[in-house]
């Protein structure tokens, strides 16, 4: 061994997105200067600016996550977005 770490490969944030898409991952979604709001749902779609078509989409108080809204199929556009995680 020549005593290199070895290199932390960065996924580009698209390439992402199109694996949770993929895998019909349930994701976790931070919104921009929305701090107290969580989205929750399906990724169905994106495009280039990263708006986000989210199904089964469900808007989650962050202080007290048993205040929940069901919204259904849910167009985010990419200003809104500030983290997208998957939560499985």
């Amino acid at each position: 061994m020549s005593g290199r770490k070895p290199r932390k490969v960065v996924v580009p944030p698209v390439n992402q997105l199109f694996k949770y898409l993929q895998q019909q991952s349930k994701v976790n979604i931070w919104l921009y200067e929305q701090v107290s709001t969580r989205i929750t749902g399906i990724i169905k779609g994106f495009d280039e600016f990263m708006n986000v078509v989210i199904d089964d989409a469900v808007e989650i108080d962050a202080q007290d996550p048993s205040i929940q809204r069901k919204l259904g199929r849910i167009l985010l556009k990419g200003d809104n977005i500030t983290l997208i995680s998957c939560l499985d």
